[in-house]
């Protein structure tokens, strides 16, 4: 849980701590509780359904990818969330590998991986099918989702001095808020400009010049 206190008070859902230390999501929809690894053994057992289907043949193993900064008891979580893993490689180096199969000529390879919520990084000796990891590395808080973050909290704080109601506290405009946060930002891949306008805290309208 120590590892994830920052981000728990940036999700819209209620992350707890168990008696062992560990995180557990609160789905009171239910009234049960899920450990990380069993939502990633969903995750996982969906793609293995979706493989299979796909293959015309069970799959019962896997190689997974993991962020470059996942420690070892991160590793281990992934390992138990439910598939036989053969072995975990960090996610630059996969893509590395990925890009240097069956290359003949002696290359260094520098990947970079700015995905949802981590930066990774990797060097990599690559050349005549043998690969060599120099080095990798990663930052945990710049990604997407921080990017989304710090517009979310503009756009609170803004919220908050024309209506002096604080959003970040209320977990469903929250949610609202960062979902229309997220279009917003990816509307701009495309667009100049992008504004977002409140109606009142429970919605948010999107609109585009």
């Amino acid at each position: 849980m120590s590892e994830v206190d920052e981000e728990s008070k940036q999700v819209s859902y209620t992350v707890v701590r168990d008696e062992n230390g560990n995180v557990k999501l609160d789905c009171p929809a239910i009234g049960k509780q899920f450990a990380a690894e069993e939502i990633s053994a969903q995750v996982l057992r969906k793609l293995v359904d979706d493989a299979s289907k796909f293959l015309n043949d069970k799959v019962t193993k896997a190689v997974v990818t993991v962020p470059a900064y996942f420690n070892g008891s991160q590793r281990t979580a992934t390992k138990d969330a439910g598939l036989e893993v053969l072995r975990i490689i960090n996610e630059p180096t996969a893509a590395s590998l990925a890009y240097g199969f069956e290359r003949k000529n002696n290359e260094t390879i520098l990947f970079f991986d700015l995905g949802g919520g981590t930066f990774d990084v990797s060097v990599l000796e690559a050349g005549d099918g043998v690969f060599e990891v120099l080095s990798t590395s990663g930052v945990t808080h710049l990604g997407g989702d921080d990017f989304n973050k710090r517009v979310v909290d503009w756009l609170a704080a803004s919220f908050k001095k024309d209506e002096g109601i604080d959003l970040l506290k209320d977990k469903q405009a929250l949610q609202r808020l960062t979902e229309t946060t997220e279009k917003a930002k990816m509307e701009l891949s495309t667009l100049t400009q992008e504004n977002i306008r409140y109606m009142n805290r429970n919605k948010f309208m999107v609109l585009i010049y």
